[in-house]
């Protein structure tokens, strides 16, 4: 008969300090199998980098994204790093969390995706089902996790008020998502990956399905936004939420322009590409517009003044031509 275990933590954690959720979860399973990369350069093999906008009548405004969607973010880095990736889901509670409990009796941190609505910790929860934690413990009435810096890192949260963000229903949820990070015999070389890296996510970039992805939703959001200045009814709260979410929600700032700047350095400094330093350069002001059109966001939720919103969406005609054009300097490196 196996013994019973009603508590457990994963001895010498070491946990990743990062500000973006899946590269914090994922970056805490890669530092169990000794592979320590910064944040930035996750974010950059991940082929993070994309921009959505997205307004449904469902939503109480719209959405501004600035990464590629959740979950091809983990599987990019895997797959760049010659690891396996083992991912899993139920509809089951029950077989949820027997499933990771059996995973961290055997030692082994677990990613979990889910709802951080129902997390314990979060000072002002919004229902966002894309968040990403990373799970080394539990007891009979706890789960441990690693979440990002600002969340405070290694925190707990009720049993309880995990089963429910994990089985939460809506936008970019899944059905108790959690998956596992396993090395092969195959190993990885920064030096050859990199490129290829930025080539695959300059290429998703510049072909973007429909006209409200990448720099054609960039240039599309600069027209819808005075659209919805006009139509709607909670001008100080819509845009300082958006303010916020583009510039502290786990974005690194600037709606991730700041993580793939510092992507962008820390590639040329390795590999010493002409090229790089240049995109760099480049995305020194492209982050610096994004945080300025942030700012606007916050400055339109007080002023409640069309200027603002004028200014916001010419500064985001600019940012559709820069991003296109760097792009396309990244698609052939």
């Amino acid at each position: 008969m196996t013994k019973k275990v009603n508590k457990m933590k994963i001895e010498n954690l070491k946990p990743f300090d990062g500000q973006h959720c899946e590269t914090t979860a994922t970056g805490t399973l890669l530092r169990q199998l000794n592979i320590d990369l910064s944040e930035p350069m996750l974010f950059g093999l991940g082929e993070g980098l994309g921009f959505i906008f997205w307004n449904m009548k469902t939503m109480n405004f719209p959405f501004i994204g600035g990464r590629i969607k959740p979950d091809l973010l983990t599987q990019n880095i895997i797959k760049n790093l010659n690891l396996e990736l083992i991912s899993n889901e139920t509809s089951s509670k029950q077989k949820a969390w027997d499933n990771v409990k059996q995973l961290l009796n055997k030692g082994k941190v677990v990613g979990l995706k889910l709802d951080c609505y129902h997390l314990e910790y979060f000072s002002k929860p919004i229902h966002f089902a894309g968040h990403y934690t990373a799970i080394y413990g539990y007891d009979k009435e706890y789960a441990f996790l690693v979440d990002t810096k600002q969340q405070g890192g290694q925190v707990k949260t009720s049993l309880k008020s995990l089963e429910l963000a994990r089985s939460e229903k809506g936008p970019m949820a899944s059905k108790n998502l959690y998956y596992i990070i396993n090395k092969t015999n195959k190993k990885f070389d920064l030096k050859k990956v990199i490129p290829t890296a930025i080539r695959n996510n300059a290429i998703d970039y510049l072909n973007p399905p429909i006209n409200n992805i990448g720099y054609k939703g960039i240039l599309k959001t600069s027209k819808e936004i005075s659209k919805w200045f006009e139509t709607t009814n909670e001008i100080t709260g819509d845009f300082s939420t958006s303010a916020m979410l583009m510039q502290k929600a786990g974005t690194g700032g600037a709606l991730f322009r700041n993580l793939y700047r510092d992507f962008l350095q820390e590639s040329y400094e390795l590999l010493k590409l002409g090229t790089l330093a240049q995109a760099h350069k480049e995305f020194i002001e492209i982050a610096n517009l994004w945080t300025d059109v942030s700012n606007l966001f916050l400055k339109v939720s007080k002023s409640k003044e069309k200027k603002d919103i004028v200014q916001a969406s010419e500064i985001l005609k600019q940012l559709s031509e820069k991003e296109k054009e760097v792009m396309e300097k990244l698609v052939k490196i």
